[in-house]
């Protein structure tokens, strides 16, 4: 009976941190094999595409969660567009802090190197900023707001905290996100 071993999920775990970190160009395989403690001899088994299926699924699993984290956080703030905005940039804040300023979106760190490198990859990208900002719209239009409204608030949400992280990673500070829900919290209260 084949033992199983965890090292293809490290694989992708691995891929995805040193992607939020460092960007796709700067991560190789060897580091990445290296970090996982993955075998060498069993990644093309688990990727026979390589770093381009390794990529993919670093993605889905990152789009994966964020959309888990955005549906969490609009479940339990039903209703209530402001809580919802705050809750968002505190956890994105959060997360920043927790890892001393070292995470970027991952979506955000390919979707600046991908386009000249790779379609595919590209596409899979937008997808999670498109399913990502529907699931904050979906949100919005749950506390009343006009469907363009709740589109076009979205796309600025989602919008801003990637440049708050970028801000944050820069400055190594949070700040930005606080800001950042001062100024979203303001656009929700005003007039439609």
């Amino acid at each position: 009976m084949p033992r199983k071993t965890d090292a293809r999920a490290r694989a992708i775990a691995t891929a995805e941190r040193l992607f939020r970190i460092q960007g796709y160009t700067a991560t190789g395989l060897i580091q990445i094999l290296e970090e996982s403690g993955a075998p060498k001899g069993s990644f093309y088994f688990h990727f026979p595409r390589g770093k381009a299926q390794l990529a993919e699924e670093a993605i889905d699993h990152y789009v994966a969660s964020r959309i888990a984290l955005l549906r969490n956080i609009s479940a339990n703030t039903t209703g209530d567009a402001l809580n919802f905005v705050q809750q968002i940039f505190g956890t994105f804040a959060a997360e920043m802090v927790a890892s001393d300023f070292q995470y970027g979106c991952l979506m955000q760190n390919l979707a600046n190197e991908l386009p000249a490198l790779d379609a595919e990859l590209t596409k899979r990208v937008a997808r999670g900023f498109v399913d990502s900002t529907e699931i904050v719209a979906e949100h919005f239009r749950g506390c009343g707001f006009a469907p363009a409204r709740a589109s076009s608030t979205a796309a600025a949400l989602v919008a801003a905290l990637e440049g708050a992280r970028t801000i944050a990673r820069l400055e190594r500070t949070p700040a930005i996100f606080k800001a950042l829900a001062d100024v979203s919290c303001q656009r929700c209260l005003s007039p439609q």
